[in-house]
């Protein structure tokens, strides 16, 4: 084999263990709240059950209590895109 091609496959291999490296180190956080609002879906069914919750509690004495908002639509209302 070729000393070129010997290098060129050295090279690959080193460079498939970085980006596995890269991939161990800088994990995926799906808890992480996403530019659109949204987090991982275990967040969601905690704030859901908790909306449930205020809402059938305070109903009977409260007109019109506001539904937790997320980071991104704290100020501002929500909007669809084009």
């Amino acid at each position: 084999m070729p000393t070129l091609h010997r290098l060129a496959t050295l090279r690959d291999d080193v460079i498939y263990f970085i980006a596995l490296y890269q991939a161990w180190i800088y994990r995926v956080d799906y808890r992480r709240i996403n530019e659109f609002g949204q987090g991982g879906a275990d967040e969601d069914e905690d704030d859901k059950k908790e909306i449930g919750t205020k809402k059938e509690s305070e109903s009977a004495t409260c007109i019109g209590v506001e539904e937790k908002t997320s980071g991104a639509d704290k100020g501002r209302k929500a909007t669809k895109r084009r």
